[in-house]
């Protein structure tokens, strides 16, 4: 919704209004590099009333009965489907994302809020055995308060589905802000809150670092979910522990792939290939080491090359586009280096290796590359490379596969290929990982839950734990005959002897 500045409104209050700081940022499409839109950097007195409209509005949110909470879910869900057409349009405009890409993620975006419809709705505690006579105990789930919800460029849609679905569902109000690189299709779906839920559960402010860091210091904040980069969760979680803010935390990682020597190289190759390259190979748990057991890499090798080589890389609103652009050129410029420096350790470039301009396309593309014989501990095994990069390394036999694939300070996910069960279940059982799949990478289900262990985050996303993580317990303690206790003072009067309780 545009004002007459011709910037984007931003939502708060269940009001569409300019921002009131006065610095713009123009939203260009990363591969034409033609402008889409303005946004509003916001700042601290945009912050301030964003969170005071949450606030205002949290209290009667969580009153509303869980039926009704999950009919304004599922609605929600439907008003998305509805418009899945324009939301897939112009995310993939603002983000470079294949359009085929953008279609998938509105979908799970819905299922999202659909899913938590059902689930908050069956969920609000569990009784406790008492501990005496005439007694109940029980645990009631309440809401933390106001939750912001900080997402990145590479899925802004789906990542902040994750958040606002679980987060309104438990009872809490909502103050969303954007990837600064594409706010645009997240003010688009802000359409769909607007009139539906009561004014100020979901606020919606755009802007950058600094909008980002002015929202997470606000003390009326209570929560802060945040997807990004671990060197910025951190700095998130030195500042809300400051103010005793509880946090959760997606981050970073550099998820290991093991092709193992029983795998069927017709599933593994073109299933690495995706793991890897899927968004360009900006995803945080996308397959960015690729350990295969010696009697099978160079084959893997080659028929990885003959795939990849044919990926057909241009204007993501093509039917026929596999990959897009980068996000932006110093992304693009930043995969470049990482890519050399590769080299210079002692990769062999198989293929790829540098930013291009498919069909004379001006925007922030990067040739699909193949790292062969990639040394573990090298660049492409101890940085995230967050393009469309595949670094293969060979390994001697299974055990020193599963060994590499541990040694890492992260561990969002991983991947293993193999025919053989036990196998599998011995790198499942020896590999720090949130999510481990077995042959079928990167699939996500909203019932599930997704997080990293290690650098790669706090807490977890999506499933019932999802749900519990935008709420806190109490324990209700509640004896119903009101009496006197026989270890209430004075304990020369206290019986039986041993009675008294803690």
């Amino acid at each position: 919704m545009t004002g007459s500045s011709g910037v984007q409104r931003i939502l708060i209050g269940g009001a569409w209004v300019d921002a009131e700081g006065g610095a713009v940022r123009e939203i260009r499409n990363p591969a034409t590099l033609k402008p889409l839109g303005q946004a509003a950097d916001c700042g601290p007195a945009d912050v301030e009333r964003a969170v005071a409209a949450a606030r205002a509005a949290q209290s009667e949110w969580w009153r509303v009965p869980g039926v009704e909470k999950a009919r304004l879910l599922r609605e929600i869900g439907a008003r998305i489907r509805a418009r899945e057409a324009a939301l897939a349009t112009l995310m993939s405009a603002e983000t470079g994302k294949p359009l085929c890409e953008a279609t998938d993620c509105i979908d799970w975006v819905a299922a999202c809020f659909e899913y938590y419809g059902e689930v908050a709705r069956a969920s609000y505690g569990n009784s406790v055995p008492p501990v005496a006579r005439h007694q109940l105990n029980f645990t009631i789930k309440e809401p933390y308060g106001v939750v912001a919800a900080i997402v990145p460029f590479n899925f802004p849609l789906l990542l902040m589905a994750w958040k606002v679905a679980p987060a309104i569902a438990a009872g809490n109000a909502v103050v969303c802000k954007p990837p600064h690189q594409n706010p645009l299709s997240n003010l688009l779906l802000a359409e769909v809150y607007d009139g539906l839920l009561p004014p100020g559960v979901v606020n919606v402010i755009t802007g950058a670092g600094d909008t980002g860091q002015a929202l997470v210091e606000h003390p009326g904040v209570d929560l802060v979910a945040f997807t990004g980069s671990t060197a910025v969760g951190r700095r998130i979680a030195a500042a809300a522990g400051a103010q005793l803010k509880k946090v959760n935390l997606e981050l970073g990682s550099i998820d290991p792939l093991i092709v193992f020597k029983d795998a069927d190289l017709d599933v593994a190759v073109p299933g690495a290939a995706w793991a890897r390259l899927l968004n360009a190979g900006q995803v945080c748990t996308s397959a960015k080491r690729i350990y295969v057991e010696q009697p099978i890499a160079a084959e893997f090798i080659e028929r990885l090359h003959e795939y990849v080589a044919f990926l057909e890389v241009g204007d993501p609103a093509k039917a026929d586009t596999d990959l897009g652009p980068l996000i932006s050129n110093e992304a693009a410029r930043r995969v470049e280096d990482q890519v050399a420096r590769a080299v210079k350790d002692g990769a062999r470039l198989k293929l790829g290796g540098r930013m291009f301009r498919p069909s004379g396309l001006p925007g922030h593309f990067f040739q699909p590359t193949i790292l062969a014989d990639v040394r573990h501990g090298s660049v492409a095994t101890r940085e995230e490379i967050f393009g469309p990069v595949l670094a293969v390394t060979p390994v001697a036999d299974a055990d020193e596969a599963i060994r590499l694939a541990n040694d890492s300070e992260y561990g969002l996910g991983a991947t293993v290929y193999t025919r053989d069960l036990a196998t599998a279940m011995r790198a499942m059982e020896s590999i720090k990982a949130g999510t481990f799949w077995i042959n079928d990478p990167l699939t996500d289900n909203d019932a599930a839950p997704f997080g990293g262990m290690r650098h790669s985050g706090i807490g977890r996303e999506l499933g019932a734990e999802g749900l519990d993580a935008f709420r806190e317990p109490k324990h209700v303690h509640l004896d119903y005959v009101m009496e006197r206790k026989p270890w209430f003072f004075p304990y020369r009067d206290r019986r039986p002897p041993g009675g008294a309780h803690g």
